[in-house]
């Protein structure tokens, strides 16, 4: 009888001692699980993406453009080109802003060359009551702007240094002329109105009236957009 409780607290210590271990393998294992550190996915450094970022022309970048109306109300309108001629540019604004061609007439048409207005007198003789230096290659000053179809440029006499408010429009090409008179800009609207006053009757027994339209040919309001630019004052050459 005695043997046999022996044997049952043996048993009985011998399977608490069991489980005691077991726990403590358990445990040992459940804390090697816990330190694992986490795996972390490889992320891919995010790549620069390159996008073409569309500028545009600020108001400074703009040229100026002229719009001549007729009194008849065709239009011509004209980009002028600071970058080429600077102070040209400036004397034709000023003057367009002033209201200086408004009212006043092409007194000079040649078919299948120009023509020409500006002058407050309508003969070819007037002017604004001062000069501008010549702005063309043949005066020193690098103009490339040549006398293309469609080319505004400054009427002047024999001095490269006597252009005021008289300008020309070229229906065509005339070559003869580059490097000596003052491109300023280009028609970009109304070629066809050009092409209509060029081929207007002229004056054929009055050598004073030559190449002067028999009906005036008439700028009601001419107007220029700067684009908010401001120009400076003109500089005068006398």
């Amino acid at each position: 009888m005695k043997r046999m409780k022996f044997l049952k607290r043996v048993m009985a210590l011998f399977t608490l001692v069991f489980v005691v271990f077991l726990g403590g393998c358990t445990n040992k294992e459940q804390a090697k699980v816990d330190s694992t550190p986490p795996v972390v996915e490889k992320v891919e450094p995010a790549k620069e993406v390159k996008t073409a970022i569309k500028t545009e022309k600020t108001a400074k970048d703009k040229n100026p453009l002229v719009t001549i109306e007729m009194e008849n109300g065709s239009i011509i309108k004209v980009e002028l080109y600071p970058d080429i001629a600077p102070n040209t540019v400036r004397n034709f604004v000023s003057l367009v802003q002033k209201g200086y061609y408004n009212g006043l007439i092409f007194h000079r048409v040649i078919p299948g060359f120009m023509i020409q207005g500006g002058d407050p007198n309508g003969t070819g003789s007037g002017g604004p009551g001062y000069s501008i230096a010549g702005e063309f290659s043949s005066n020193g000053f690098e103009n490339a702007l040549k006398h293309e179809r469609g080319v505004i440029s400054m009427a002047r006499g024999e001095d490269n240094n006597s252009a005021g408010s008289q300008f020309f429009i070229v229906v065509k090409d005339s070559s003869f002329l580059d490097t000596k008179y003052a491109t300023f800009g280009k028609v970009t609207e109304g070629m066809e109105t050009a092409d209509k006053i060029v081929a207007v009757e002229t004056e054929k027994k009055d050598q004073t009236k030559k190449d002067k339209p028999i009906k005036d040919q008439k700028m009601k309001k001419v107007t220029v957009d700067t684009f908010g630019v401001k120009y400076g004052e003109v500089e005068k050459a006398k």
